[in-house]
């Protein structure tokens, strides 16, 4: 960052910053030597969930000195901006109040109001649903719901579902569509009892691509089952804010839900857009999951900084991202019902994060977004790891781990926890030469070959961690975790200058793939690079 891009005190913060990081070594062992008790003193906890920082190359005084350039970018002022629902997103002039969704108690403002009625609309479908009330065509109950959406129609309600298997409602299967390949949709269908299948269209425009294609053929396939047009609305409700193009479609009025332009795709699990979870999941459950995003957001309200989960797990990525000159961000969530976390996560941070101009319009001359990626342990240590461990880059982690088993294999937990906590260990120790070949030696190598086989056996460590312990995975807790990430993010957009809920870079790919598929179509290409007209020759 330098200074004529940046006020002067954000400018004299992160100088500060750069210079403590060049002043030393930074050995994690060293940190843990030195300071027997630091994993008591670097660590925080809230709504159910326990954040250990302290496998980072942190000591207290560079944890002040990014408490004061948070403090320097005005962020207590921006998160009552965000709570209070001004108009944080400035390019699109509207505020983002994804946390107005998760409100409890009695409502008090206009959109609480708003959140409250579309709550009882989803408990009242829920019910009929479950009832067996909800009759197909021929007269028989639903059995199979499937999701039409994409991105943040999909990728939450998706991962949530699947983290709370063991709430899911006997005689309701929940299956999810996104792809705009043919295949995700057929796939799907494959064997599904059209009488006894609903279909939820999830798209505030009615209009998104992938999504109105697939509606388009799951219409198709209704009718081809011998389902009358008047009877379509029996198989087909909506998440919308095109009320017109829904009922254009054949879904009755009442069974259109609401989308608001102050929620953005990326935060909206929590709206309609979570019909889903409720139906394959109860709605006892879908508001239980609201709570603990509640919860997390009281936290992230009144926590002081220094104890405060999002701001904490910010500035930690911030520090390494602008000091460290690190690139990506590995998220390890060591729970198999936790599989789709990360895929749900980088749309949250790369589509919020992922700029290059600042809230005014100027270039960036610093790094913004980290690449996210991750899957479930245990599963990344056979794969992956190995460039964790002994790759050139240092890649930050964030472990998960569940302290509850979620399963009644107690022992195989116990294993889990032990890959979780053991991966953590490796990254911060490592193997030093000398380590290595004293154990070549022990293990009977001669000393020659000890010498010759250490280089490829020992591990740098040094490779920063943090561990996140949930007390177990259930609704509440699991919708602290989410909300968690979610105000992580906005913190780190606060600390960027960046307006982390517009998106304007994924138009570009969608007028262009417009253009694509009219010049499939016969129309001539426009003033394209060779390259992307020998390729429409090709496949087509």
């Amino acid at each position: 960052m330098t200074a004529d891009t940046m006020p002067a005190s954000h400018t004299a913060a992160i100088a500060q910053l750069q210079a403590h990081q060049r002043e030393q070594k930074w050995s994690l062992r060293d940190l843990f030597e030195t300071s027997p008790d630091r994993a008591d003193r670097f660590c925080s906890n809230a709504a159910g969930i326990y954040l250990d920082y302290s496998k980072n190359h942190l000591r207290e005084d560079t944890l002040s000195l990014l408490l004061d350039y948070a403090e320097s970018c005005g962020l207590q002022q921006q998160i009552e901006a965000l709570l209070s629902g001004a108009n944080v997103n400035n390019t699109e002039h509207r505020p983002a109040l994804h946390t107005a969704l998760r409100f409890q108690g009695t409502p008090s403002t206009e959109h609480e109001r708003a959140v409250a009625e579309c709550r009882e609309q989803m408990r009242r479908f829920t019910r009929e649903v479950h009832s067996g009330n909800w009759r197909g065509y021929t007269g028989e109950p639903i059995h199979h719901v499937v999701n039409i959406g994409i991105g943040g129609s999909d990728l939450g309600p998706r991962m949530v579902v699947e983290a709370l298997r063991p709430w899911q409602k006997e005689g309701i299967t929940v299956h999810f569509v996104a792809n705009i390949d043919g295949a995700d949709l057929s796939d799907t269908l494959a064997g599904l009892p059209p009488q006894n299948t609903l279909f939820i269209v999830a798209s505030k425009s009615f209009s998104t691509l992938e999504t109105r294609e697939n509606a388009m053929s799951a219409r198709q396939w209704m009718l081809d089952a011998g389902c009358a047009e008047s009877q379509l609305a029996q198989h087909f409700v909506a998440v919308s804010s095109n009320i017109v193009a829904a009922e254009d479609f054949g879904i009755a009025a009442e069974n259109i839900f609401p989308m608001w332009s102050w929620v953005g795709g990326r935060y909206s699990l929590w709206s309609a857009i979570g019909l889903p979870i409720a139906l394959a999941c109860g709605f006892e459950a879908y508001e239980q999951l609201l709570a603990g995003g509640h919860a997390m957001d009281q936290h992230f309200a009144t926590a002081p900084m220094e104890q405060n989960l999002p701001v904490l797990m910010a500035l930690i990525h911030f520090w390494y991202r602008q000091c460290w000159d690190t690139t990506s961000q590995v998220v390890l969530p060591y729970a198999q019902r936790l599989a789709k976390f990360p895929a749900w996560l980088q749309q949250l941070d790369m589509e919020s994060l992922g700029k290059s101009v600042d809230r005014e319009g100027q270039p960036l001359h610093y790094p913004s977004g980290s690449v996210i990626w991750g899957t479930e342990g245990s599963n990344g240590q056979h794969s992956f790891h190995q460039l964790l461990h002994q790759g050139t880059d240092m890649i930050p982690a964030d472990f998960i781990a569940i302290r509850e088993p979620t399963s009644e294999l107690a022992g195989q937990h116990r294993w889990l926890l032990s890959c979780c906590i053991s991966q953590s260990q490796a990254l911060l120790r490592g193997k030093s030469l000398h380590e290595a070949r004293r154990e070549l030696e022990e293990q009977g190598y001669t000393h020659r070959e000890a010498h010759a086989l250490a280089p490829h056996k020992a591990v740098p460590g040094n490779r920063p961690s943090n561990t996140l312990v949930v007390e177990r995975l259930d609704p509440r807790h699991l919708g602290a975790l989410l909300a968690l990430y979610e105000h992580k993010v906005f913190t780190g957009g606060c600390l960027l200058g960046i307006n982390p809920f517009d998106q304007w870079g994924v138009e570009l790919g969608k007028l262009l793939g417009a253009e694509v598929h009219a010049a499939i179509g016969g129309k001539a290409p426009g003033d394209w690079d060779g390259s992307s007209k020998k390729l429409l020759e090709l496949l087509f």
